[in-house]
């Protein structure tokens, strides 16, 4: 196996190239795709100049083993280029340089970019210098002692973080052997005019310089984006005109608009190699508080579409991120039971891909109400508060044999016109859910037993279980996010409000609010939009 090494990109937007639209496409399509192999590349960073010397752009990629840069896997990633990201790079002067690793110094400061927060990691300073060998036999090992001393002086710059030393990659064949070191630097430094010229401040310079190697490169970046595996930036997305907005990956499992407000779907993928998707939308400043959304069992992310318009437009401070839980569309293979620390994680999973540290709120209803209590309490630095709607905090064995029935009845085609069993189970699941007042609203009843009917009935059957076997009471009173409770007046004929009733004063120290919403159900978030905004938007 090779060594690890870089993928080294520098790039100039040509012009009549926008520079949202070079962001827009480099941010939600180009570096994500990279980020989603992470068997070979362990990162993705933007760096800005900061030398006002062109190319204005750098992007590096730290990659696991330089070999994987031949395999299919990545090739096919140049091969099979959307027509957008042709059209785009076209645009643009870009050259890139593959490197293979030759040492590492780091400061005890030093903690890697991709495990820092944006904040932390924005405006990190990038200072390179790259020297071309001369035609010497000592060339190489002369230069390389030279770097020693040169990275030895930079580490006693106040502010300094890692340096890196590389050299131009095996990959690299026919091209003249160049050295280039990498030194990274806090936002606040003393590395003053060295910045400027750092090669000639380095001891026997004069004589690398006359015999082994000459400068080529020096540069001074700034950080300013750093990828997930995931698609994120609503913010150049929403400066771009509608029409040059619109993206769809070949396999439709990405896709961007601005038309009307900036919306991006795509996907996360799960530990075990399960696709979660997503939807994010709403205030498109990258440092916007989040709130998330966790829906019910059987039901889509479209489930809060209503209540999401009402909130964009009275919290339009707020990004907005949505997903569909596992079981939805597919289960992981091996087949596997969900299990609320399960669903928990797949929370945290995706948010570590979208790079969101904490989110503001989550709000979830019934196995989303469920869900948002145990990720509340598993993940309490990752949440500010939470709203938990029409859920029971513990399991009974009654329950688990009406899963069991339910699943039955999903996997059993009807008799009459052979259409899958989901279809009844959902027509039966909007009676048992909905207040008689909702199911007189012929649109809403359609809208949600679709939602319903269209699950996959594999993952129902292995999704469902995560409500099978679970008790959060003994957990309950240890709670340290604040939170609200909320309840369909109907629910359960008015059981879940005495159920719910019952256990809010066991969360937290001092318990909880429940608020309950007149007229609804099961779902009154999809029953009564405006209602439930009402009972709820105080907490917001």
């Amino acid at each position: 196996m090779s060594n690890p090494g870089m993928l080294y990109v520098t790039m100039q937007p040509k012009p009549g190239l926008p520079i949202e639209q070079f962001h827009e496409w480099y941010n939600n399509e180009h570096g994500p795709t990279r980020l989603r192999l992470p068997q070979i590349f362990s990162n993705g960073l933007r760096y800005r100049a900061a030398d006002e010397k062109e190319p204005s752009f750098l992007a590096v990629y730290d990659v696991t083993s330089m070999s994987h840069l031949e395999t299919e896997t990545y090739t096919s990633l140049r091969a099979s280029r959307s027509p957008r990201e042709a059209e785009t790079i076209g645009q643009v002067d870009v050259k890139r340089y593959f490197w293979d690793l030759v040492s590492t110094k780091e400061s005890p400061l030093f903690i890697p970019i991709e495990q820092l927060t944006d904040d932390e990691a924005e405006g990190i300073v990038l200072l390179t210098v790259e020297l071309k060998l001369r035609e010497n036999a000592n060339s190489e090992a002369e230069t390389i002692k030279w770097y020693d001393e040169h990275v030895n002086m930079l580490s006693k710059v106040p502010g300094w973080l890692r340096s890196r030393v590389f050299k131009t990659s095996s990959l690299e064949t026919g091209v003249p052997i160049s050295f280039t070191a990498l030194h990274e630097f806090a936002k606040t430094n003393e590395l003053g005019d060295a910045a400027q010229n750092a090669a000639a401040h380095s001891p026997r310079w004069e004589d690398v310089e006359a015999k082994y190697a000459t400068l080529n490169s020096q540069r001074l970046y700034s950080l300013f984006y750093v990828f997930g595996p995931a698609p994120r930036d609503l913010s150049n997305l929403s400066q771009l005109p509608p029409a040059d907005s619109v993206f769809k990956s070949a396999d439709s499992t990405t896709a961007t608009s601005n038309d009307p407000a900036a919306v991006i779907t795509s996907y996360v993928t799960a530990s075990d190699g399960l696709s979660i998707p997503y939807r994010l939308e709403g205030n498109p400043d990258p440092k916007a508080p989040t709130i998330a959304f966790c829906n019910s069992l059987l039901t889509s992310l479209h489930m809060w579409d209503p209540f999401v318009e009402i909130l964009k437009t009275q919290r339009p401070q707020y990004r907005i991120l949505r997903y569909d839980f596992r079981g939805r569309h597919a289960i992981p293979s091996p087949p596997v039971p969900a299990t609320l620390d399960k669903l928990a994680d797949d929370l945290s999973s995706v948010l570590a891909a979208l790079r969101i540290p904490r989110l503001d709120t989550l709000i979830g209803v019934s196995m989303g109400g469920a869900t948002t209590l145990k990720f509340a309490l598993k993940y309490p630095d990752k949440l500010g508060k939470f709203i938990a709607c029409d859920f029971n905090v513990a399991s009974s064995s009654a329950n688990t044999s009406a899963w069991k029935e339910r699943i039955a009845i999903a996997e059993t085609p009807l008799e009459e016109d052979g259409s899958p069993g989901i279809r009844k189970l959902a027509g039966q699941t909007v009676e048992r859910w909905f207040h008689p007042a909702t199911m007189r609203k012929r649109d809403t009843v359609k809208w949600v037993a679709d939602m319903v009917a269209s699950n996959d009935v594999e993952g129902f059957r292995y999704g469902c279980q995560a409500l099978w076997d679970y008790d959060m009471k003994s957990q309950m009173g240890d709670c340290k996010v604040p939170g609200l409770l909320a309840v369909g007046e109907g629910d359960g004929k008015g059981a879940l409000v005495k159920a719910m009733d019952g256990f809010r004063g066991l969360l937290g120290q001092g318990g909880v609010e429940l608020a309950i919403v007149p007229e609804a159900g099961h779902l009154p978030m999809c029953e009564r939009p405006e209602a439930f905004w009402d009972a709820v938007k105080e907490f917001l």
